[in-house]
C-alpha cells in the first residue's frame, strides 16, 4: 500500500484566447447549445472537462515510452475501474482537479455564492448576462448550404480568464510527473470544450503557482489542514511560489507541425453574420474580446467591441475544398472523367485527403476526428463599407422590383491577421498505417499547397467572392522549437 506523505498543489489562471464552448446539454429558443453556468449564472469549466483533456494528453505522451509503461502511468495518476473478471479491482485517482471559476474585471475569482449586485455592478461580468451566439452552416462544393446543416451555439467571450487548482497525492518520489502534468497545460494543442477543431477553446496559461508539502513536517501539515477550498485562499500568498523551471511560453509537441499564417486582405472581405441591421441587409460577423491591462493594483479586464472576426470554420472549409482539388489533381482524377455520382466519391469527406486531415462524420465506426486544429482570428477594429446592389431589367433599363439589397463588408487593406494551425503528424501517419507513409506525406503536401494558394491570392475566403471580396495574400511560416522558418 502506498504511503501518501506528500501533497503537490498548483493554482492556475488560464485565458481563453479564442471563444470557449463548454456545453451544458441544454438549448433555448435562441440557440441549439447553451454553455455551462455555475450557481451564480456565470460560465465555468467543469473539472471533468479539464481532467479528461489532461488525461488524454498524458496518455499520448506516456505511450511514447512504451504502450504498457504509458498505460500504467496514466492509470496510476487518474485511476481506473476494473471490468470482467477483474471487476473487483480498481484504483482511485491520485490527482484531483477543481472547477475553473471565472475572474471578474479586477482579476478576482468568483468562487462560491456571490451577491447578484456584485456581479451586475462589475464592469466586465455584467456583459456575461447575454453571451454571443455563433452561427454554423455547412457549405457544399457547389457553394450552397447543405440540407439540415444549419445550427448555432452559445460561446464565452475570447479573453475570459478562469482559475482552478490541481492537487496530487504522492509518496514524495514523483514531483517530476506532477510537473509533466502541468506542462500539458502549456502545449499549443491544449484545447478545452467543444468545437476544438473549429477554432474554439484555445487556452493560454497566465499564472501558475505551485506548492510541495511534506505532511511529515508539522509546518507543512498545519498549512495543508488550514488551507481553504476557496480558489482565493490565503494559502497561496503564504506558501505558493511561481514555477521556476516551467516557462509560461506555449510549446508545441514534436508530433505536431506548427504553422503560422499571416493574412493580408487586398481590399474588402465579408464573413456573414446571417443578420441584417438598420443600414444593410447583410452584415459581417464581429466579435467581442476581453483585454487585460496591468495596473498598480493588479490587472483590469475590459470587454472590447466591434472586432474583426475571421471564423476558423470559414478558413477550414475553404482549405478543405482546395485540398480535395489538389489531392485529385495529384491522383490524376479529373472532373471530365467522372460519370454520374462518381464525382461525389472524390469530394467532401469521401476524399481521402479531406477525411484524413479534417475528419468525417458518420456512425460510431465510420466517424473520424480531424488531424488539423484551427483557431479563430479576432483582431483589430472593423472598418465597414456599405455596398448597394440592384438587378437591372435588360429590356427597360430600370431596376427589377424586389432585387435591391445592400451589404456591409470589412475593409482590410494594410491590415495583417495572424493565426496558428496545428497538424497532428503522428496521428496522421498512424491513420495511414505506418510512420513515414508516402500517402501521409502526400496528404501533407496537398494541405501545404492549399495554404500556398491562400497566401498567393488564389483562394478567396468568406462571402461575395464572385463580387471581388475575400482576396488575401499572406505568408506561411513553419514554427520549430527555436526560431521561425519561412516555408
Amino acid at each position: 500500500m502506498t504511503n501518501y506523505t506528500h501533497r503537490y498543489l498548483a493554482r492556475i489562471v488560464i485565458e481563453a484566447e479564442t471563444p470557449l464552448s463548454i456545453g451544458s446539454g441544454d438549448k433555448d429558443l435562441v440557440t441549439d447549445s447553451l454553455v455551462a453556468t455555475d450557481s451564480n449564472g456565470l460560465p465555468y469549466i467543469p473539472a471533468t472537462s479539464i481532467a479528461g483533456v489532461v488525461r488524454s494528453m498524458m496518455k499520448s505522451l506516456c505511450t511514447n515510452e512504451g504502450e504498457e509503461s504509458g498505460k500504467d502511468i496514466v492509470e496510476s495518476l487518474f485511476g481506473f475501474q476494473g471490468s470482467g473478471k477483474n471487476s473487483d479491482k480498481g484504483k482511485g485517482s491520485e490527482i484531483i482537479f477543481t472547477e475553473a471559476k471565472i475572474l471578474n474585471s479586477q482579476g478576482n475569482v468568483m468562487d462560491g455564492l456571490c451577491d447578484m449586485d456584485r456581479i451586475f455592478s462589475d464592469s466586465l461580468l455584467q456583459h456575461y448576462a447575454a453571451l454571443p451566439v455563433r452561427q454554423h452552416v455547412r457549405i457544399t462544393d457547389k457553394g450552397t448550404a447543405a440540407d439540415q446543416k444549419l445550427f448555432s451555439g452559445q460561446v464565452v467571450f475570447a479573453g475570459s480568464r478562469f482559475c482552478f487548482e490541481i492537487e496530487m497525492v504522492s509518496d514524495g518520489s514523483n514531483f517530476t510527473l506532477f510537473e509533466s502534468v502541468l506542462s500539458r497545460l502549456r502545449d499549443v494543442s491544449f484545447r478545452l470544450g467543444g468545437g476544438t477543431r473549429d477554432g474554439f477553446g484555445k487556452i493560454r496559461v497566465v499564472e501558475m503557482k505551485t506548492a510541495d508539502l511534506d505532511l511529515l513536517k508539522k509546518e507543512s501539515l498545519d498549512a495543508y489542514l488550514a488551507k481553504s477550498s476557496s480558489l482565493d485562499s490565503l494559502f497561496w500568498k503564504e506558501h505558493g511560489h511561481e514555477t521556476e523551471n516551467m516557462s509560461m511560453t506555449p510549446t508545441a509537441s514534436k508530433s505536431m507541425i506548427h504553422y503560422r499564417l499571416e493574412l493580408r486582405p487586398e481590399s474588402f472581405f465579408q464573413f456573414g453574420s446571417g443578420f441584417s441591421d438598420d443600414e444593410a441587409d447583410m452584415t459581417p460577423v464581429k466579435a467581442k474580446k476581453v483585454e487585460w491591462t496591468k495596473t498598480d493594483n493588479g490587472v483590469t479586464g475590459t470587454l472590447i467591441d466591434n472586432l474583426v472576426l475571421i471564423p476558423a470554420t470559414s478558413l477550414k472549409g475553404a482549405l478543405a475544398h482546395r485540398v480535395a482539388f489538389h489531392w485529385n489533381r495529384l491522383s490524376s482524377k479529373y472532373a471530365d472523367d467522372m460519370k454520374g455520382t462518381d464525382f461525389e466519391k472524390i469530394t467532401g469527406s469521401h476524399n481521402e485527403a479531406v477525411r484524413l486531415l479534417f475528419g468525417s462524420e458518420g456512425d460510431e465506426h465510420d466517424m473520424t476526428r480531424g488531424n488539423v486544429i484551427f483557431s479563430d482570428i479576432i483582431q483589430g477594429k472593423a472598418k465597414d463599407k456599405i455596398f448597394n446592389h440592384l438587378k437591372i431589367d435588360r429590356f427597360t433599363g430600370g431596376g427589377i422590383e424586389g432585387a435591391l439589397f445592400s451589404e456591409k463588408a470589412v475593409y482590410g487593406e494594410g491590415d495583417c491577421y495572424t493565426t496558428e494551425i496545428l497538424l497532428d503528424k503522428k496521428n496522421l501517419f498512424s491513420s495511414c498505417g505506418e510512420e513515414g507513409s508516402p500517402e501521409a506525406e502526400r496528404v501533407i503536401e496537398t494541405f501545404e499547397k492549399a495554404l500556398e494558394d491562400l497566401c498567393n491570392g488564389m483562394l478567396s475566403l468568406g462571402g461575395g467572392v464572385n463580387r471581388g471580396h475575400g482576396v488575401f495574400n499572406g505568408t506561411l511560416v513553419i514554427v520549430n522549437d527555436n526560431e521561425h522558418e519561412e516555408n
